[in-house]
């Protein structure tokens, strides 16, 4: 318990500090259910402080064989990690989180999501894929990038739909006072006249 609340609070730093400059984190600081704990890896917590608006958050579920994290950057206002594949290429799937995204000239389509939109463009099918998913939600929006190279395009989109998840916003909030025993906030109210 008490390497969790080091954790989180190192984690409050990192963030604090990554206001002006990206913060770079491991592969299993994503992770939905952090090991036996069955809260979010501290990454989870970092995204949804960033876009303090996004009422859903990414994580990451399972990610297949053939498939890893390559990068995680969390600033101020936006978070974002890249998936890299043995078949698909490197960063052939970017994943950001943003309090906003444009979805003109996207299709939406059925949602497995209750108050989550999800449209799709496709830009490009030969000789790779590329193409974006969005999903639209109340402060935020995640936006799926796919740059495939190669034959192989179900596999992609696969991942997209089964190993990145989505979190609310509110189960993060809630795991973070459990574990804290309230001592500290997802969102701290700001002190009179700036910052928390």
């Amino acid at each position: 318990m008490r390497a969790r609340l080091l954790l989180l609070a190192t984690a409050g730093a990192v963030l604090l500090a990554g206001c002006a400059e990206p913060v770079s984190l491991g592969s299993d600081e994503l992770a939905c259910r952090n090991g036996e704990d069955t809260g979010p890896a501290n990454g989870v917590v970092l995204m949804a402080q960033a876009v303090d608006t996004a009422s859903w958050v990414p994580c990451l579920d399972t990610i297949p064989l053939s498939w890893h994290l390559s990068d995680v950057q969390v600033r101020d206002g936006s978070g974002r990690f890249w998936l890299d594949s043995d078949r698909g290429g490197d960063r052939a799937i970017e994943v950001a989180l943003t309090p906003t995204c444009r979805t003109r000239n996207a299709t939406e389509i059925p949602s497995d999501r209750d108050g989550v939109r999800r449209l799709e463009q496709v830009s490009e099918v030969t000789p790779g894929y590329r193409g974006t998913r969005f999903y639209v939600f109340d402060g935020g929006c995640l936006t799926v990038h796919f740059q495939i190279a190669g034959d192989n395009r179900a596999e992609p989109l696969a991942v997209a739909t089964e190993g990145i998840d989505l979190l609310r916003r509110t189960d993060v909030e809630q795991h973070v006072n459990e574990e804290t025993d309230g001592r500290l906030q997802l969102d701290p109210v700001p002190a009179e006249g700036g910052r928390p």
